[in-house]
């Protein structure tokens, strides 16, 4: 696993409330555009019927990838804080 590392469609969750777009630390989100030498990401929120209800760029800071898969046994834990 690369250290940190966020590609085009990852799924995420905010990692910090974000009022001013009604976000909140939890939601989920996928990552739609690579942006700034991918230090930035184009995030893309959506209701459960696939509609987009915000999309929006984060730094990589504001959001954690989520792993669907047991992460492999050499795998370093890293914590990222803004």
């Amino acid at each position: 696993m690369t250290k940190n590392t966020i590609k085009l469609l990852d799924v995420v969750a905010l990692t910090v409330d974000i009022p001013e777009y009604n976000l909140w630390r939890g939601q989920v989100g996928t990552v739609v555009e690579l942006l700034a030498e991918s230090a930035a990401l184009e995030v893309e929120f959506s209701d459960r019927n696939g509609r987009t209800y915000e999309s929006l760029g984060l730094r990589k800071e504001q959001i954690m990838v989520l792993r669907f898969e047991p992460a492999s046994p050499n795998a370093k834990a890293e914590m990222v804080t803004a």
